[in-house]
């Protein structure tokens, strides 16, 4: 299980402490902390280390990869003075893939129990993948019980037959092995890897949102990571290779620039509208081949901003389009990653999808939090949101065949159906 070697005689509180480890494109982001409440969590070590070996998601150097994460490792260790063991890990890039499937058992006339709902989600696992992939998540998205359907929670009800249906998220198998080596290499399990957005949902959504119907957009470096929520559970998820990066890539090609430099004037004068800027604004830049600084309008950078910012939003108009849920967002898009904080992306993302935007990012956190409260860190906050209910109710020996030990209280019980409305792993 998640666990930090003699933690326990450190500490004075009967919390677990648990591990997310972040793996992007651009930074690699350990996070060790433990739950204070429901909605406070408290930081209690941080590591974050510039991305090496990754791009778009994927491992493409190893080593280089193994020691960036080790690095970061590494630095939550010192921070929090425990040696790490275990971890949840985010996943992303495109070997992302999702399907949709139904699953049915038998239950003879009794009371359904929580033996009946693994089966039947274990029943709907049984798809036909290809030999290079592999089951990340089992996502229910409700019950039928001998034909009645629209049921959040069958536990205690009597039936003869118990359906439910499903979102199935895969990945690639030589990515996964090739993220666990980067990790193990430092000593350290991957307990589960969670995907991008739904790490993400954790602690940007609220439960209205999820009610209505809302989809979260988090745009890192080298992906951008869609999850689609409507009443309470996951519809539909998608990985588009496109990201924060490719905006600055543009605008280092088109001012000819070197990748840092223009990285750099993205995060000073960046804008995502070019209307909304005053075109007597401007900065200097000294491009390649010139000896003296150049004074460029700060509306041209935002015309080549907006330019490649409008086609990363229109990809995810057109996943959304193609799934068929387009008009379940009543709640609009909650924006979020480190790209989300470029001026002026929300209100582009209002007028492509024609619905509210927000920008969403970790709420309720104490502790070493002070580079913490950002967009760019949803993803590794909400790991350890994961980790806290993953760590309480999957123990180690039954964690591969899909059975939790059923906690002994009132509220552990009530916090665990939760859980299972939202995502079972």
């Amino acid at each position: 299980m998640l666990h930090i070697t003699d933690w326990s005689t450190k500490m004075t509180t009967d919390q677990p402490v648990v591990v997310g480890i972040d793996i992007g494109t651009t930074k690699i982001c350990t996070l060790v902390g433990r739950e204070e409440s429901p909605n406070q969590v408290h930081i209690i070590g941080v590591g974050i280390e510039p991305s090496q070996g990754i791009k778009k998601g994927v491992v493409v150097d190893l080593a280089a990869a193994s020691m960036a994460v080790k690095k970061s490792i590494e630095k939550a260790e010192r921070t929090s003075g425990m040696e790490i063991n275990s971890a949840l890990v985010s996943l992303a890039g495109a070997q992302i893939s999702s399907t949709n499937n139904k699953g049915a058992v038998g239950v003879s006339g009794r009371v359904i129990d929580q033996d009946d709902i693994y089966r039947a989600i274990e029943s709907a696992r049984s798809v036909p993948l290809p030999h290079n992939q592999e089951i990340i998540h089992v996502i229910h998205r409700g019950f039928n019980v001998d034909g009645q359907e629209g049921i959040r929670m069958p536990i205690g009800m009597h039936g003869y037959r118990l359906e439910v249906e499903t979102h199935i998220i895969t990945a690639s198998t030589a990515s996964t092995e090739n993220l666990r080596q980067c990790v193990g290499a430092s000593g350290v399990d991957v307990s589960q890897f969670v995907l991008n957005p739904l790490a993400s949902a954790e602690v940007v959504l609220t439960e209205t949102e999820r009610q209505m119907g809302v989809l979260v957009c988090d745009i890192g470096g080298g992906t951008t990571d869609i999850a689609l929520y409507v009443n309470g559970d996951v519809w539909f998820t998608a990985v588009l290779p496109v990201g924060g990066n490719h905006i600055t890539s543009d605008i280092a090609q088109g001012l000819r620039l070197p990748i840092s430099q223009a990285e750099e004037i993205k995060l000073l004068h960046g804008y995502a509208i070019e209307a909304d800027v005053d075109e007597r604004e401007s900065f200097h830049i000294r491009p390649f081949g010139e000896e003296n600084s150049v004074q460029i309008s700060r509306a041209d950078l935002a015309h080549i901003i907006e330019a490649r910012a409008e086609e990363i939003l229109s990809l995810v108009l057109q996943e959304i389009k193609r799934s068929g849920y387009d008009g379940l967002l009543p709640a609009g898009i909650v924006l979020t990653g480190g790209c989300s904080l470029l001026p002026g992306l929300r209100q582009l993302a209002n007028r492509i999808f024609n619905t509210p935007a927000r920008i969403g990012k970790p709420e309720g956190l104490i502790g070493m939090t002070d580079r913490l409260d950002s967009p760019a860190f949803s993803t590794s906050v909400g790991l350890l949101k994961w980790a806290f209910l993953y760590n309480e109710f999957i123990p180690q020996e039954t964690r591969t065949s899909l059975g939790i030990q059923m906690p002994g209280n009132s509220h552990a019980w009530e916090t665990l159906k939760e859980w299972l409305k939202r995502l079972l792993p």
